[in-house]
């Protein structure tokens, strides 16, 4: 006996639909999708080019040289599909997601409600246009999910399938459409072209030679296929957004009216079990400013840190990027942590607990950028490398201060260990030969004589042992900022390592190795 009577909805070259989404713009273009150099979704305009899923990168842009290859972004589909299942959901909900551009939902109840199948598949598809502006839906209903699948790709925009009539809708077609490489190879090989001749061969016959999977692949080829509709739970709603009328020109007003919708909003993640450690804030402005910042905590988020987040934010954004009144206020969490995880011990968490709350508290007082901790940045130089980063924010992934990323090579850099005191500003030093005389070096980067007595104001040490020059030639294209020095590690008499670097003539101790 087959399974449910379903309705499923197939938006071809989804890939490039999602792109177009996410980008807000249009993909009327010749536009490929590719993975492992083989196109996996296409645009209509490259379709009429010759170019189909499955080709090799080299020969579609062969048959259409205007191509325009974009990669494939697994997390950027199933974002954008989340908008058209709940548009769906909107009118019935109970949806499957099959995959990101198909879905399926049973077809009795809604099509019941709406007159007849036809007429669903028509309200869904306009509703997907209407919300979304998709235009490339496809709807197949039939006895069972395969079935169903197979009638979508055969509709234009739609194709029913009678009650009881799968197996001779899905008999014509050739036995690839099972989704199976090995079994598509082999069964042709055996006089097996279509899914009729295999429905035809006894289930018994199959099951001894393909095993379990040929005979559930003969149960979908006979058009009996018992799988139902299992519709997805929704997630849980936990953005909250607030509108003020009229609007609040005070930051004081603005974060005494948020409070109630904070509340709620953290008590909408206590009841999913969820915790937020990174929080998205957007306020909006009577002229149509839009300010968004994301926060993060080095525990999870409470109302009265949400609150202060809102304040900082405003003080912030006030005459610079926000010029009137405020008009409404959203509230999301982008990372959010199973609760039990931040659950207190039968003792507490020990000193990490104290200590964040004694820094949270002074944070309150002082303001966002009152508290702060070091981080290493990135960068050649290592005064530049010594990053500030306000408590319970964190550098973006891979990235240092600003300009200078972490995860970049930097040829020149000081290796570990590193030195335990850089000074802020270069201290002036002086670096003499045995005879007295400067240490300089040549164009060919070769020493004077070597270092053996080492300056550092009235102090004169003795030079044990050194070793360098490591050139440092940064940004020769730049000017005003093109630097070129040499460094060199020194040991002096008392046993203390010295990081110097030559410019030019002059000598500087960029730091201490304490």
């Amino acid at each position: 006996m087959g399974g449910d009577r379903c309705l499923v909805l197939w938006f071809p070259g989804w890939a490039v639909t999602a792109w177009a989404m996410s980008e807000g713009t249009d993909p009327a273009a010749p536009i490929a999708v590719v993975a492992a150099n083989r196109v996996v979704a296409c645009s209509p305009e490259a379709s009429a080019e010759g170019v189909v899923t499955g080709m090799r990168k080299r020969e579609a842009q062969s048959r259409c040289p205007n191509l325009a290859v974009l990669a494939v972004d697994e997390a950027r589909d199933v974002r954008e599909f989340s908008a058209v299942v709940d548009c769906i959901e909107r009118l019935s909900p109970g949806v499957q997601v099959v995959r990101p551009g198909v879905c399926a939902l049973r077809s009795r109840g809604f099509a019941g409600y709406v007159g007849s199948e036809a007429e669903a598949a028509e309200v869904l598809l306009e509703a997907v246009v209407t919300g979304l502006g998709v235009t490339t839906g496809r709807v197949g209903v039939a006895d069972g999910l395969f079935a169903a699948l197979q009638a979508a790709y055969a509709g234009d925009p739609v194709r029913i399938v009678p009650a009881g009539g799968s197996p001779a809708f899905l008999a014509p077609l050739p036995v690839s459409r099972l989704g199976d490489e090995s079994l598509s190879a082999l069964l042709p090989r055996l006089g097996v072209h279509t899914l009729g001749d295999f429905a035809a061969l006894g289930g018994d016959a199959v099951r001894d030679r393909f095993g379990q999977h040929g005979q559930r692949l003969h149960t979908l080829a006979s058009g009996l296929d018992p799988s139902r509709v299992q519709p997805r739970v929704p997630p849980p709603e936990l953005t909250r957004q607030l509108e003020f009328e009229p609007p609040l020109a005070l930051i004081d007003q603005v974060a005494f009216t948020i409070k109630a919708t904070v509340e709620d909003f953290i008590a909408g993640l206590t009841a999913a079990g969820l915790a937020c450690t990174e929080l998205r804030v957007e306020i909006t402005g009577e002229l149509d400013e839009l300010v968004a910042r994301s926060w993060l905590t080095p525990g999870v988020f409470e109302a009265a840190a949400v609150i202060d987040r809102v304040r900082w934010q405003l003080q912030a954004a006030a005459g610079s990027r926000l010029h009137s009144a405020v008009t409404g206020v959203r509230l999301e969490p982008v990372v959010v942590d199973a609760l039990a995880n931040h659950v207190p011990g039968l003792f507490g968490s020990g000193t990490d607990e104290r200590v964040h709350h004694v820094l949270s508290r002074v944070q309150g007082m002082l303001g966002h950028d009152g508290v702060v901790t070091p981080r290493i940045g990135g960068g050649r130089w290592l005064a530049e490398r010594q990053v500030l980063v306000a408590w319970g924010d964190r550098p973006s992934v891979g990235q240092g201060s600003g300009e200078a990323p972490v995860a970049r090579p930097w040829p020149g850099m000081v290796p570990d260990p590193l030195p335990a005191s850089v000074f802020t500003e270069p201290r002036p030093v002086q670096v003499l030969a045995a005879d007295g005389s400067p240490v300089t070096l040549d164009e060919r980067v070769r020493l004077s004589g070597p270092p053996a007595v080492l300056r550092d104001g009235d102090a004169r040490l003795r030079v044990l042992n050194w070793a360098g020059p490591w050139p440092v030639d940064e940004r020769a294209w730049d000017p005003a900022r093109h630097r070129c020095a040499s460094r060199f590690q020194v040991v002096d008499e008392a046993g203390t390592g010295w990081l110097l670097v030559l410019q030019g003539a002059r000598w500087w101790a960029e730091a201490r190795y304490d």
